[in-house]
């Protein structure tokens, strides 16, 4: 059984009396523990994927099987972080990140005490205290991302994440967030319009259409882990790039 499934899942909006497809028949199956990214040209409709996946709104047609379970229209299942980190600038840092323990009920002291040792492993000790805007754009990204883990939830949903971050600080973010993958042992779905991020961070890569969105090809990655810059510099990433590449190009022309 796959830890998440979505079967046939298509998406119409309508707008000034027309409708239009965000996606259609659209198919994932995931398993437990993957890293998997999702790539595609803008408008191909990852984030209403995300969104559908999410509960926050309900396919047209299709299913969500979370565990072989129904989960449609159903919100609280996965954790859930946007390209902003939405960090509340009237908390501080360690208040932000046990926010989604707060709202599940836990104790503020016991949230703060799970929280603690997060921030000292995960780069953010020394830092508990203060307040997002005293923080670099990967920090606050940090304290996002570690927010949305320790909502508990076995899938993390992650809509492009270091999108607006800078070149350098943005590969540190990447090796960050494959140590702590590894740590958590998550199974995550990555929105990215990187093909490097993508193939630098997954183990599948699924490549959507134009509008109407559907899945072009599913790409396995097979580059050995644990990765770093030198993985950018293999002659197989490279390989996988230009197949990428080239499935993007295709795609473009087809839409």
């Amino acid at each position: 059984m796959y830890k998440l499934e979505v079967k046939n899942s298509s998406k119409v909006f309508r707008k000034n009396g027309k409708e239009f497809y965000a996606l259609k028949d659209t198919n994932l199956q995931v398993t437990e523990g993957k890293f998997i990214s999702i790539i595609g040209p803008s408008g191909c409709g990852k984030s209403t994927l995300f969104n559908i996946i999410a509960g926050l709104i309900k396919p047209s047609i299709g299913e969500v099987l979370l565990d072989g379970k129904n989960i449609i229209g159903s919100s609280g299942n996965v954790g859930y972080m946007l390209q902003k980190d939405l960090l509340l600038p009237w908390r501080n840092i360690v208040n932000n990140v046990i926010l989604g323990l707060e709202i599940k009920g836990v104790s503020k002291a016991e949230a703060t005490k799970r929280a603690l040792p997060l921030l000292e492993k995960y780069g953010l000790g020394g830092f508990e205290n203060h307040y997002p805007d005293e923080l670099s754009g990967g920090m606050r990204q940090r304290a996002a991302l570690l927010r949305t883990l320790l909502y508990e939830q076995d899938i993390i949903l992650l809509d492009e994440p270091f999108g607006a971050l800078d070149a350098q600080t943005r590969l540190l973010m990447q090796e960050w967030l494959l140590d702590i993958w590894g740590d958590f042992k998550k199974t995550i779905l990555f929105i990215t319009h990187d093909i490097d991020e993508a193939i630098f961070l997954s183990d599948e890569i699924y490549i959507l259409t134009p509008r109407p969105g559907t899945v072009k090809e599913k790409v396995e990655i097979t580059l050995p882990r644990p990765r770093n810059e030198q993985t950018l510099l293999n002659a197989d990433f490279i390989k996988v790039k230009e197949h990428i590449l080239h499935a993007l190009k295709t795609t473009d022309q087809e839409g």
